[in-house]
């Protein structure tokens, strides 16, 4: 297939800049598995859902890892942090005029500075001076990586808003944001109903927001992020499973973490590890019923996945009713409930 098989038109006024008041205020596009798109709100998923059911949630906690300094030059430098990977060393985006090489230093706002110690493509190796210890230091300096298509810069009001009231472990980059939409209200009324939780953690990268640049789509190479499928969460797959209830996908993030546990079979494994697995139409899940997801980018891979679970053509005409019916856009903007296409 090809990247232009997932354009589609979007007004730039449809994409959500900021939150709505209330977590879950938020529109909600259904899409069965056959038939057409229903106009809902958040707040009927407890209905549509049934008691036994699983919903598996992203716990991962986002960093405030964006962070300005300036080269030794006095030119100024962004870092867009697209992961930890050690005490003091990260991989990250360099936003500056020319790039730095190894051995060059950036000054940060606090005096203090980091180290280039190595380019892989487009991410930078650095090191940050060690006499704080590092999540102390973002804290300290960092602000919160809104995504691109998002005009304007991060306020205090995004350091609760781009974080899902259940994030507990620290390492993502952006947010998982269908789980933006849920509340503490709304989680009670899903336990209520007898509907179950769990959790996965996938620490999302950068990355998510590269574009796919190869016309034929099976070229694109995913970045690589770590997940951890725990056996707690396996044993509440294979319960709901055993009687008859459906597991649901808050995020695209998880749907890559428990296909990514499949680890060859049917069956749903622990893991705690990279994955960088690309899910595109012609992909056979064995994992998950349902997925609830934002409206994504046209062309990007997390288009391809939603189409992959339910259809293209089915997709791409619930996003044109989407445009018309005027929902909000993107990590900011309203959900849809996908149900699994019926093969």
């Amino acid at each position: 297939m090809k990247r232009s098989d997932f354009a589609y038109q979007l007004p730039a006024e449809l994409i959500a800049q900021a939150p709505l008041p209330e977590r879950s205020a938020s529109r909600l596009l259904e899409l069965p598995a056959t038939g057409r798109c229903q106009d809902r709100d958040m707040r009927e998923l407890p209905a549509l859902l049934a008691a036994g059911d699983l919903l598996v949630f992203n716990d991962t906690r986002v960093l405030p890892a964006r962070l300005f300094a300036r080269k030794a030059t006095g030119g100024r430098a962004e870092i867009l942090i697209e992961r930890v990977t050690g005490p003091f060393q990260v991989r990250a985006m360099l936003g500056v005029s020319k790039k730095p090489r190894p051995g060059d230093r950036l000054a940060l706002t606090d005096g203090s500075g980091v180290q280039v110690t190595g380019r892989d493509g487009g991410f930078f190796d650095l090191v940050f001076d060690s006499d704080l210890p590092l999540a102390q230091r973002l804290e300290n300096l960092g602000s919160m990586p809104l995504p691109p298509y998002i005009n304007r810069p991060a306020d205090a009001g995004d350091e609760q808003r781009y974080q899902t009231v259940f994030a507990r472990e620290p390492g993502a980059v952006a947010a998982p944001t269908a789980g933006l939409h849920f509340d503490g209200a709304l989680l009670a009324a899903l336990r209520d109903c007898g509907i179950e939780l769990g959790h996965v953690t996938l620490h999302v990268g950068a990355g998510t927001f590269q574009p796919v640049r190869a016309d034929d789509i099976r070229e694109h190479r995913m970045h690589s992020e770590w997940i951890n499928v725990g056996a707690d969460l396996c044993a509440q797959i294979a319960q709901t499973r055993a009687r008859g209830g459906r597991v649901v996908a808050v995020g695209t993030t998880v749907v890559r973490a428990l296909e990514s546990a499949r680890q060859g079979g049917e069956g749903i494994s622990p893991y705690a590890g990279e994955t960088n697995i690309f899910i595109f139409p012609g992909y056979r899940f064995a994992s998950v019923d349902a997925l609830v997801t934002n409206f994504h980018l046209p062309e990007s891979t997390l288009l391809m996945l939603v189409s992959a679970f339910a259809g293209r053509e089915r997709v791409l005409a619930a996003y044109r009713h989407a445009v018309r019916s005027r929902y909000r856009f993107f990590s900011y903007g309203d959900a849809m409930l996908v149900w699994r296409r019926q093969d």
